[in-house]
């Protein structure tokens, strides 16, 4: 990739690092690499991202709701889910009792943000389940997490029945998972697929992928409270190492986390989809996208 800048300078002395590894592992259908759209909070915005996507012939694989299952009336649940079946895309509802939500006075302070958005308390732990069962009756069958000991539960909930089986989880970067040991526990105890913290370099996805076998969601761009980086020249090596993976697209155009995405921002993530799709197309163009709707 980028072969002759690359030698322009070598001959000036400039010699590029050396990245060995290369990803074997893939998706079912043999795909490297496939897109998520995150931010995507309610029907109206999910509406215009299928109308854009639908206009400029893209598609995507996943669609996440971050700012909670709880802040959805059912009928938009329901909806929502209409809508990404229509178009043959998953659909992820996040948990909505966390941290932030909750009483805490410490998890608004600067350090007490360590909290993240985990839960406080048995209640909140019930809650949270609640929350999850609400969504998942409704036909959810995508769960964003951000909690270990609630990705624990209910993997155990799914083993036995109490929630369906095909039920995927996700875990949020907003976890803090970014290194392969915490990877590979998350995978044993349930999860289906891992989004560690934005900021990991290169090699530090290639140790984590070496790790675990679940797809992994990696940020290709992030709005200015997570750091407001955008990665899309990366993302042929995020591919070629970080392989099977989601590429968590149109980040930039929030301004937060829970970012409530309106439909012209909905259609301005597509664009950035765009962005990376051409990325790929001119630096990584062997890479194998899945097939839409698997």
């Amino acid at each position: 990739m980028m072969d002759k800048t690359k030698l322009s300078l070598r001959r000036l002395g400039i010699k590029e690092p050396v990245v060995d590894y290369s990803s074997s592992k893939r998706f079912s259908d043999g795909g490297q690499y496939r897109f998520e759209v995150p931010g995507i909070q309610g029907p109206m915005a999910l509406n215009s991202l299928i109308a854009t996507c639908e206009e400029y012939g893209v598609f995507i694989h996943r669609i996440t709701q971050t700012k909670g299952i709880m802040f959805l009336l059912d009928e938009e649940i329901e909806e929502m889910v209409s809508l990404a079946s229509g178009f043959k895309a998953d659909l992820f509802l996040s948990v909505g009792p966390r941290a932030t939500y909750d009483t805490s006075a410490t998890a608004q302070t600067k350090e007490g943000s360590r909290i993240g958005y985990r839960l406080r308390g048995y209640d909140n732990l019930v809650y949270a389940i609640e929350d999850v069962k609400r969504a998942v009756e409704l036909g959810v069958r995508g769960i964003l997490l951000y909690d270990e000991g609630l990705l624990w539960v209910l993997a155990k909930l799914r083993e036995r029945g109490e929630i369906a089986k095909n039920t995927k989880f996700k875990f949020s970067a907003h976890g803090g998972g970014g290194n392969p040991a915490s990877a590979k526990l998350f995978e044993e105890i349930g999860l289906n697929s891992f989004n560690p913290v934005r900021d990991l370099q290169i090699p530090m996805i290639a140790a984590i992928r070496e790790a675990i076998d679940i797809p992994m969601d990696i940020h290709t761009e992030n709005p200015k409270s997570t750091g407001g980086f955008i990665r899309h020249y990366e993302v042929p090596d995020i591919i070629r190492v970080g392989a099977p993976i989601y590429l968590k697209t149109g980040g930039s155009i929030a301004k937060h986390h829970s970012w409530d995405t309106t439909e012209k921002e909905a259609s301005m993530r597509i664009k950035q989809v765009l962005l990376v799709k051409n990325m790929i197309e001119r630096y990584y163009p062997e890479a194998i996208v899945s097939k839409k709707g698997l």
